[in-house]
């Protein structure tokens, strides 16, 4: 078999430009990190790459709205404490203190009705609390303060929820209209999602509970809406207001002040029972923060195992490749071998 000088460098050449291709290959590994630049370099990698980085971003952007969560949650619990604790002061102090024989005079009366008309204030600015420009016992509506409190022509406190009266007139025609809108704003939800496989009806649009996390927390769930079985409203405004009408009327009615207190109480304990509901909810965010970071953690190892390379397995290729080269190059100039011409005089 015969071999020409032109395939011995044609052979040479090509060799050559592998050498250069690999080095350059190194090279480019050991500057960027990563183990392809391109997603021809590596399609399956690029493709798992791409599904990876999207999880990742996904992820964030669930850790991000938990924490988000996480702070309004406190401000519904905070509110909602304050309401507590306003509400134990007026209870068991300003109540049992009224109701005692001891401090029945119209003058000591008079000065616990002023604490209750200025606990009835706070009480409303309470349920009206706001965290960053959401009002936290909104419901579905965070945007404008939920409630408002009126006085009609007659003298008799009025207390709105979006707009709807919170202790309806059983008289009125329209009264068990109210009621069940009531009732329907009660049960409003906002749900997010937080990373559990959002799943929405087909047929009726609406969201799986299960898939998803609710925020909404309306504020006649805290304050109490509707009258009790004797005509009592059960809300805890209004009843504080009533509570220092009774205590400023002439003569004194003690079993009328008890049922309102006893009223009172009841709206108290309610609150409990809210601040326990939004403590486990905040609970179970946290667990779910926890799972989302954990979540974080493994698809950015999977992410480095897929993208990132090894430097120190990098470097080792990156100097073999600069030895192969070096070793092309020495080649080049033992290519040219004496041939016969060389001894032709």
């Amino acid at each position: 078999m015969r071999i020409t000088t032109n395939a011995i460098l044609r052979n040479y050449r090509s060799n050559l430009g592998t050498s250069m291709a690999n080095l350059d290959t190194a090279r480019n590994k050991v500057m960027t990190g990563r183990q392809f630049v391109s997603s021809a370099e590596n399609p399956g990698s690029a493709l798992r790459a791409a599904t990876l980085e999207r999880k990742y971003v996904k992820n964030l952007d669930y850790i991000s709205t938990a924490q988000n969560t996480q702070s309004f949650l406190d401000s519904q619990e905070d509110a909602a404490m304050q309401i507590s604790d306003l509400a134990l002061t007026l209870s068991k102090q300003y109540g049992l203190e009224a109701l005692n024989g001891t401090n029945a005079d119209a003058e000591t009366r008079k000065t616990y009705a002023d604490a209750w008309r200025g606990a009835q204030e706070s009480l409303l600015l309470s349920l009206n609390a706001s965290y960053e420009g959401r009002y936290a016992f909104g419901g579905a509506d965070a945007a404008t303060p939920p409630f408002s409190l009126t006085t009609d022509a007659n003298g008799k406190q009025i207390l709105t929820y979006r707009g709807v009266n919170v202790d309806p007139d059983p008289n009125d025609p329209d009264y068990q209209k109210t009621m069940d809108t009531l009732k329907q704003l009660s049960e409003e939800s906002v749900y997010l999602d937080l990373g559990f496989g959002l799943t929405v009806n087909d047929k009726t649009g609406e969201i799986d509970p299960s898939s998803a996390f609710n925020t909404s927390l309306p504020g006649i769930n805290v304050a109490g809406y509707g009258k009790t079985a004797d005509g009592t409203t059960k809300n805890m405004v209004l009843l504080a207001g009533q509570i220092a009408d009774t205590l400023e009327k002439e003569p004194f009615d003690q079993a009328e002040l008890e049922k309102l207190l006893n009223a009172f109480d009841d709206g108290r304990n309610n609150v409990l029972e809210q601040v326990t509901t939004l403590g486990t909810k905040s609970q179970f965010l946290t667990a779910t923060k926890d799972r989302l970071e954990t979540d974080k953690l493994n698809l950015t190892t999977q992410l480095d195992n897929v993208v990132n390379i090894d430097m120190a397995d990098a470097i080792t290729q990156y100097s073999w490749a600069q030895y192969a080269y070096n070793a092309a190059l020495k080649v080049g100039t033992s290519i040219f071998s004496p041939s016969f011409i060389d001894f032709m005089k």
